[in-house]
């Protein structure tokens, strides 16, 4: 027998007894504690959204270790496939958790592993009970095990998006290089269409993709009607996956940004808008009308006025009709916000031109 203590694991009461770190979030102010935060950090500015829209941006709800892949940048532990996929009774109670934690709307990602590999009656019942909760499901998937079928279902159940994931670190066979694999994206697109669901893609970036970001910046631009989300995620030291640190050169967040624009052959503007610390994340959106793209935000004023105005009226920032009516009375109740917004609609219309017919 080995020396020293035996290890310890959580008992049942503690495990019962978890609960997120930080404070619980009653009261009216549930932005109160990520605000204060951003601000110690000196990030809480005009045009921030996090702390002002949400008290959190999304919580990632485990429910497998299992994989069908095996990603040279795995983010799981080498031991993960010897973990048991948690009971629904489980599962449920840490969906009350995040309700209880941050309230209604909080974006949960239904992730693992792959949670396709649980059972279709599974999934289907963790989806129900996240909207039941009032809460907004989104289903985070290498999309192999997630047919048309299952999505249908998933959907009615009350699923919000579904965000596939993929690139070369996957190792998928048969494709040698990411404009390859666009046959899967484009079927993976022509699954989801059409059932009410938001089309979101993660692609991670590594020294053995970072120059075809550029190609992916257009292909993802040709598919805004719909494809809501393209996320590029820097290669990072974690897990079980062999690749290991990035090169701090050639893949940066500049180094990201100046690979998007050229793709898109215009300068975006990343700093319009914050969700978070700047060094975390960087967002930027264009707005597609036929044959021409245009930066939706680049008056950062602009923005963060706005942002602050739709704040007071706590809507669903997830929800197009929600927002819409906050917007719509945001502009009532500020005349001198609402010429603003007109003049930036305007010029987003003249960038436009024959594409908006």
């Amino acid at each position: 027998m080995p020396d020293g203590p035996a290890p310890r694991f959580l008992s049942d009461a503690e495990v019962r007894a978890f609960r997120p770190a930080g404070p619980r979030f009653q009261g009216a102010d549930r932005f109160a504690p990520l605000r204060e935060g951003l601000a110690r950090w000196g990030q809480f500015g005009p045009g921030q959204v996090a702390g002002r829209s949400f008290p959190i941006a999304c919580v990632a709800l485990e429910v497998t270790q299992r994989c069908n892949l095996d990603c040279t940048l795995c983010y799981l532990s080498d031991r993960a496939e010897m973990v048991h996929d948690l009971p629904l009774a489980e599962v449920y109670r840490r969906i009350d958790m995040i309700r209880d934690h941050y309230g209604p709307n909080t974006n949960v990602q239904v992730t693992g592993g792959d949670p396709t590999l649980r059972s279709a009656d599974d999934l289907r019942a963790i989806v129900a009970y996240v909207r039941k909760a009032g809460l907004r499901a989104a289903l985070f998937t290498n999309g192999i095990k997630a047919s048309r079928a299952l999505l249908r279902e998933l959907a009615a159940a009350g699923l919000n998006d579904v965000a596939f994931h993929v690139d070369m670190t996957q190792e998928r066979k048969g494709f040698e290089s990411e404009a390859e694999l666009n046959a899967v994206r484009d079927a993976y697109i022509a699954r989801a269409q059409g059932l009410g669901l938001r089309i979101l893609f993660n692609t991670t970036v590594f020294d053995g993709n970072v120059h075809e970001v550029p190609a992916l910046a257009r292909f993802f631009r040709d598919r805004a009607e719909r494809v809501r989300l393209a996320s590029f995620q820097m290669q990072a030291d974690t897990g079980r996956g062999t690749l290991r640190a990035r090169d701090g050169e050639l893949i940066t967040q500049q180094s990201m940004i100046a690979a998007i624009d050229r793709g898109l052959g215009m300068a975006l503007d990343f700093d319009a808008v914050d969700v978070g610390h700047p060094r975390c994340n960087r967002y930027a959106a264009v707005l597609t009308a036929g044959d021409r793209t245009v930066p939706l935000l680049r008056d950062r004023a602009l923005a963060g006025r706005a942002f602050a105005a739709l704040a007071r009226h706590n809507a669903d920032w997830n929800s197009g009709a929600a927002t819409a009516r906050a917007a719509a009375r945001a502009l009532v109740r500020d005349p001198a916000l609402a010429w603003r917004a007109a003049r930036w609609a305007a010029g987003l219309a003249r960038r436009l031109g024959p594409g908006l017919v």
